[in-house]
């Protein structure tokens, strides 16, 4: 009987997956991944008037046994906390010192669930890995190859778009052939004790908290004026790690006689002079690019494109499919261009490529440009 050690988070995904697993005839394992320390990074660990009221990692815990127990699985807990911070929140950190915004989930998947996950699950004999992600994995000719989930609101591959052959040679995606619908009607048919919970949302080591005092642990911030692009003030900022580009909540602008009366957005920062950048109008013309340089790029593929290729791209999570033509002007820097202009494409965060259902691969956005005009941010 193949082993197979899946992720059981304490979610619904997670479960479903190993109820599934253990169905197909496989011998199941659960590994329970505890990637913060709450305690020793000065997070509140629950109400000390109520008893009850526990950190939401360490019930998570308590969920993952419960649904261990029911399924008759085993289940084991490792500390990926060193892993964590050294390859996922310090770059995060980093990122937002510079003033870009990161997306630290897709570093998670590479370095934490898919490398330190896959180190301990050997160690506990594991045939193959698992998780609750909503993707597919197929594999043709020894080659890999990363599939889109069949709930495309749903859908993860951009959250796993800088995994390597070697990483996905062995992965499974149970609920990736599933609607999240049908995940659901499964675990209430099999009275799975998380049946009814809800997704979780957020960066995990932020949850529900507010997040700019978060940020205010770990980075310094200055605040300054708020600019229209022609230089008046029309406000004040807390701190230009604390926008992103395309923000229009939490800008605090309004009732500008010399202007008309028109949402404001964040359309910009010059980091040098301090100056958050904002334009009025959603469709503002300054949010908008059709060329970007990717940099950091994951080819998934065992082979590399030549010259050029048009794709479909994504630059950042439920972001409609937009067709591009990319070429390589470095060894892991892609030049992309876009067939009409794409709004609020940010720095930091991710550029994913796709072919049809396929995952190409991914990486992070350097800059973006109007033609041959680089935009402010």
């Amino acid at each position: 009987m193949k082993k197979v050690v899946i992720g059981l988070s304490g979610g619904v995904d997670s479960a479903v997956s190993a109820y599934l697993l253990k169905k197909q005839g496989y011998e199941v394992i659960g590994l329970f991944m505890r990637n913060w320390d709450s305690a020793a990074n000065n997070d509140i660990l629950g109400n000390p008037n109520n008893p009850n009221d526990i950190c939401p990692q360490e019930q998570d815990y308590l969920d993952a046994q419960k649904i261990a127990k029911h399924l008759g699985i085993s289940l084991y807990r490792h500390d990926f906390i060193k892993e964590y911070w050294d390859n996922v929140f310090t770059y995060f950190i980093e990122e937002y010192k510079k003033n870009r915004t990161p997306n630290p989930d897709i570093l998670c998947n590479k370095y934490v669930k898919f490398a330190g996950f896959q180190e301990v699950a050997k160690e506990l004999g594991a045939d193959f890995f698992a998780y609750g992600h909503y993707a597919r994995r197929k594999t043709k000719n020894s080659e890999h190859f990363l599939l889109r989930g069949i709930d495309k609101n749903k859908d993860q591959s951009y959250f796993l778009s800088d995994l390597s052959q070697e990483q996905l040679a062995k992965v499974l995606f149970p609920v990736g052939e599933l609607t999240k619908s049908e995940v659901r009607k499964i675990a209430k048919d099999q009275n799975l004790p998380t049946a009814e919970k809800k997704d979780s949302t957020g960066i995990c080591f932020i949850g529900e908290r507010n997040f700019k005092e978060f940020l205010k642990n770990y980075i310094y911030s200055k605040p300054g004026n708020i600019k229209t692009i022609d230089g008046d003030i029309i406000g004040s900022h807390d701190g230009l790690m604390y926008y992103t580009i395309g923000q229009r909540k939490g800008l605090e602008i309004g009732g500008n006689k010399n202007y008309p009366n028109a949402p404001w957005f964040v359309i910009g920062k010059d980091i040098k002079r301090n100056v958050l950048i904002a334009g009025q109008g959603r469709n503002n013309p300054n949010l908008f690019a059709n060329r970007i340089i990717v940099e950091d790029v994951n080819w998934i593929s065992k082979t590399k494109f030549k010259d050029e290729l048009e794709c479909l791209a994504k630059f950042r999570y439920r972001q409609k499919d937009n067709t591009v033509i990319i070429k390589w002007i470095d060894k892991d820097v892609l030049e992309v261009i876009a067939n009409h202009p794409i709004r609020a494409v940010t720095p930091g965060q991710a550029a994913v490529f796709y072919d049809g259902e396929i995952c190409l691969g991914g990486g992070k956005i350097k800059a973006s440009y109007q033609n041959n005009k680089k935009l402010m941010y």
